[in-house]
């Protein structure tokens, strides 16, 4: 055999096992399931890696002590806890497979290595409260 065919295959053993080890990290972070429930147990959610809601679980008592806003508002805070965990496990299962001194959070988040006086936000939207209308008025 050849040094160049012994290096080839060389790179092309390295291209394997950089592959798998690909699939695995892949493997893990499809698997990662984080759940956030309030503080006072009415409200549970579950995120998948992502971040995404694959799973919502509201007490049968928490129509009756929450107004519609608090329960949204309920939710969307135990979705983001809930989000925040599942990106630091995804985080922790892509450290090792990143460069050397890569932030896996901030390249989760998309920040990088963006400062916060880097990251322009988009001006607050007021929205409209429907809490005290009543379409049937209109018809």
């Amino acid at each position: 055999m050849t040094e160049h065919r012994a290096r080839v295959d060389e790179l092309l053993a390295g291209y394997r096992r950089g592959r798998e080890r690909l699939a695995a990290v892949h493997g893990e972070l499809a698997a990662i399931s984080a759940s956030e429930t309030g503080a006072d147990g009415l409200v549970t959610a579950t995120v998948g890696p992502r971040g995404t809601l694959t799973g919502l679980e509201i007490a049968d008592d928490a129509y009756r002590r929450l107004q519609p806003k608090e329960l949204a508002d309920a939710i969307v805070r135990v979705a983001a806890g809930a989000t925040v965990k599942a990106l630091r496990e995804a985080g922790d299962v892509l450290a090792p497979s990143l460069p050397a001194g890569t932030d896996p959070h901030a390249l989760l988040l998309g920040t990088a290595d963006l400062e916060a006086s880097d990251i322009v936000r988009p001006p607050a939207v007021e929205e409209e409260s429907l809490e005290d209308k009543s379409w049937l008025e209109e018809l």
